[in-house]
């Protein structure tokens, strides 16, 4: 596309940027690691309770919708909106999602308030799906860990790894305004979209 966001351009003007140290703007291996860290406990918790359960199966139904949230549903909604998925390449590449096909356009606009609506519904889905089957399989402890676990990460990822994300528009985004309004207006195209759809820089 012409004039990408800074954070898909090759080689942008890092150098001389005053937030680039407060930001996710640039891919780095070590933020892939801390999230999917962070998630972890969630994940070991719930696939080991539900197969102890006895509804191991049910996991491959778990795999599909997960499959379809992450290539689909969620791109479509949430990844679309940010600036890494405007990198040339047909694979996007950023802590969260990385390797998800990019089948969507770039829109460099904000999510609407019906996109956040269904990240969120979807993100519960995805979520409850496993606890579900503890309980069924009256795996209490299990269930308790993997409530603890997945609400631990909910507050590790909004206090550790949303305060840098440069998704603004997400519902868990928490970066401050002044530095999403100076991101904004390093990046011109990205600015004029946020701006028709009703944000105000300063």
């Amino acid at each position: 596309m012409r004039n990408p966001p800074c954070t898909a351009q090759s080689a942008p003007a890092c150098k001389d940027c005053a937030i680039q140290s407060h930001l996710m703007c640039r891919y780095d291996r070590r933020d892939t690691l801390h999230f999917f860290m962070l998630a972890l406990p969630f994940f070991v918790t719930t696939i080991g309770g539900v197969i102890a359960a006895g509804y191991g199966w049910y996991l491959l139904g778990w795999l599909a919708y997960a499959i379809f949230f992450f290539f689909g549903w969620e791109a479509r909604v949430l990844c679309s909106h940010c600036p890494y998925w405007a990198e040339e390449g047909r694979v996007l590449h950023c802590h969260a999602n990385y390797g998800v096909v990019k089948f969507w356009k770039y829109r460099p606009g904000p999510m609407s308030h019906a996109e956040q609506v269904q990240f969120v519904v979807g993100v519960i889905a995805l979520v409850l799906y496993p606890v579900v089957f503890l309980f069924l399989g009256d795996q209490y402890l299990l269930a308790a860990i993997a409530i603890v676990s997945g609400v631990s990460w909910g507050y590790l990822l909004r206090r550790n790894i949303c305060t840098r994300c440069i998704n603004f528009s997400c519902p868990m985004n928490a970066v401050p305004k002044a530095l999403v309004d100076a991101y904004l207006s390093q990046n011109p195209v990205m600015r004029l979209a946020w701006e028709q759809s009703g944000y105000r820089v300063g």
